[in-house]
């Protein structure tokens, strides 16, 4: 059965986010990218709708905006210079709590508007989530580990994520996949947060998790 959309932001049935919604979407801000990491795009400012759109598929597995996020991200990329794409994963402690990677489904839409290949070339060793950490802890960063293989000898990756707030995620993840033989490692999320965002938005966050 094909079940109703509804727009994640205020609930209202159809397009996902809803035309008014889509209206109060702020661009994500451009800012340097990360340590490590050729480029980073990012669709909308993680903020307002914005975050009610991205914050409800990670967190409440609400899959109705899927299509318009992945089609977004996926215009802001040059498939010329992508082999191949990939994610940086949660936990296996917190993909089977909540029976998903919000991550990888961003990345597999994005694949295939690209017409690239999607592997798993990364594994996040266990530890405590960013989400609700103090701004020092978010910078150590996660720990990742190389799984899989690559297309090629040296291949140019695309590396999807929900949010880049302090980078540090995508970094640990460059840094990996570097390491492993990448040449270079480009990055498209979601969502960014601005600088000014980085610290107000700590407990709100918190609230969604």
């Amino acid at each position: 059965m094909l079940l109703p959309r509804a727009c994640p932001a205020c609930g209202r049935a159809g397009e996902a986010p809803c035309p008014p919604c889509r209206g109060e979407l702020r661009p994500a801000p451009s800012l340097p990218p990360p340590a490590a990491v050729d480029r980073c795009a990012a669709l909308l400012d993680y903020s307002g709708v914005g975050r009610e759109v991205v914050a409800r598929l990670k967190y409440r597995n609400a899959r109705s905006s899927l299509r318009f996020l992945a089609a977004g991200m996926a215009a802001l990329v040059d498939p010329t210079g992508v082999d191949v794409v990939t994610w940086a994963p949660t936990t296996a402690a917190r993909r089977r709590q909540r029976g998903f990677d919000q991550s990888e489904l961003l990345a597999r839409a994005v694949a295939r508007r690209l017409r690239r290949p999607c592997r798993r070339l990364l594994r996040r060793r266990p530890g405590p989530a960013q989400t609700g950490q103090s701004l020092a802890d978010r910078r150590r960063g996660p720990r990742f580990e190389a799984r899989g293989s690559p297309a090629t000898a040296a291949p140019r990756v695309l590396l999807v994520d929900d949010v880049v707030t302090t980078g540090a995620t995508v970094t640990a993840a460059a840094r990996t996949l570097r390491a492993a033989g990448a040449a270079a490692v480009q990055v498209v999320a979601a969502a960014r947060t601005s600088p000014r965002g980085i610290h107000s938005g700590m407990a709100r966050v918190r609230v969604c998790g």
